[in-house]
């Protein structure tokens, strides 16, 4: 069983890892920050698997708050991100108006 999980742990890494590349190379903001998330979560995945296949407990306990953590941050980014968009609204909106009474 621990082989498994070792195995899963791994695969899970090696996602992880293609998920970096993504953030370097997306396409769009959209996908960086997805890989960001993906990060996120898969290290608390290979945190978990490994905690389970080391019957290591204590690996538990810095999952979940890594977990918590990256929640914390997840919910400022994208915070962040909405706050920067609603603003680019905002200046497209006032630049078509400007254009309208020229």
């Amino acid at each position: 069983m621990a082989e498994f999980l070792f195995a899963a742990a791994g695969i899970v890494l090696l996602m992880v890892a293609l998920g970096l590349f993504r953030i370097f190379r997306g396409p769009g903001e959209a996908d960086r920050l997805m890989s960001a998330q993906l990060l996120g979560s898969g290290g608390v995945a290979v945190l978990l698997l490994l905690s389970v296949a080391m019957q290591a407990s204590a690996i538990v306990d810095v999952a979940l708050l890594l977990a918590h953590d990256l929640d914390v941050d997840e919910n400022r980014v994208c915070r962040a991100a909405i706050q920067l968009r609603d603003a680019a609204a905002r200046n497209v909106r006032l630049e078509q108006a400007d254009a309208r009474r020229v």
